[in-house]
């Protein structure tokens, strides 16, 4: 965890304040999260099992971390259902569901470009 004061942090608090791109990135970025994001697009409401199941790799502390933090920025729902054994899924909020250009758009560039060499 970085300091709050620290230069890194003050340059990334001036960048997501600052940039569109910087603070979109903010919030889908890294590995896991704009996967989470994709499987909810395309399906509207899953199971956390389902989830865990379809991100391949991904510990349960990591999974539940992503989820949290999605949940905190506004992305998705969280919904738990009143029963014995406990039944949660996840869905994408307006907010969420409005990044679905962003990513298909991202999508169709990642396969559209030539591979390395």
């Amino acid at each position: 965890m970085r300091k709050e004061n620290s230069t890194n942090s003050i340059n990334e608090k001036h960048l997501n304040q600052n940039c569109g791109i910087s603070a979109t990135l903010s919030l889908i970025g890294g590995r896991w999260k704009i996967n989470i994001l994709s499987y909810l697009l395309n399906e509207d409401r899953l199971r956390y099992s389902a989830l865990r199941a379809r991100l391949e790799g991904i510990s349960e502390r990591m999974l539940i971390s992503k989820l949290k933090e999605l949940e905190q920025d506004g992305l998705v729902n969280r919904i738990v259902y009143p029963q014995v054994p406990p039944k949660v899924e996840y869905e994408l909020t307006e907010l969420g569901h409005s990044l679905r250009e962003i990513l298909e758009l991202m999508d169709e560039w990642g396969e559209q470009k030539e591979p390395s060499h």
